[in-house]
Parts: structure tokens; C-alpha cells; sequence
């Protein structure tokens, strides 16, 4: 991964609504989210919410499908896997005291 994505990714996640939302989906598995639901579920407008996935989806955290009239949210597992090793492998130059914590 390219330390400009990285940073990116590190942005779109640096918010609690977004934090929250990427939680939800990674729990929510393959099935995803519809937006809606999210939005109930974590007590945001509609508008609110569709920014904050707008931001997940341009950083690649999230991607989105059209179901009928739903749009269904998945987080993209290969994004954020992407990102933990860049943090322990470029960053934390693997160093064996930090990935002991993991």
C-alpha cells in the first residue's frame, strides 16, 4: 500500500460516525447494510449518513451494490487488511514489541 492511501484511509477513519459505520459493516459480515439501516442504527440522517459512506467508499474502506432499491454497504475486507499490515510492516518496520500486541 502507498503511503498516500494509507493516509487517506487513516482520514476517512478519523471521525466517529465513519468509525462506527465501518464497525457495523465488518460485523454485519458478507450480507452488508443497507444505508437506511445504518442510518437507524446508529441515529444519523439520511444525508448525514450518505456523506459518511461517500467518504468511506472514496477512501475504499466500503463498497456499495444495488439491491432492488436498496443501496447494501460491505466493508471491504482486503482495504482495511491492507492497511493493518501497511502499519505493522511499513510503519512499525515489523518490529517484534509491536506485533507481540497483535
Amino acid at each position: 500500500m502507498k503511503e498516500s492511501q494509507a493516509i487517506s484511509i487513516f482520514a476517512a477513519l478519523a471521525q466517529e460516525t465513519r468509525m462506527q459505520i465501518v464497525r457495523r459493516l465488518v460485523k454485519a459480515g458478507d450480507a452488508g447494510m443497507p444505508s437506511g439501516a445504518l442510518a437507524e442504527a446508529l441515529g444519523v440522517s439520511a444525508a448525514s449518513m450518505s456523506f459518511h459512506l461517500g467518504q468511506l467508499e472514496s477512501a475504499g474502506l466500503v463498497t456499495s451494490s444495488r439491491q432492488s432499491r436498496s443501496i447494501i454497504y460491505k466493508a471491504d475486507y482486503r482495504k482495511l487488511g491492507a492497511v493493518i499490515r501497511f502499519l505493522m510492516e511499513d510503519c512499525c518496520n515489523d518490529d517484534p514489541r509491536v506485533r507481540a500486541c497483535c
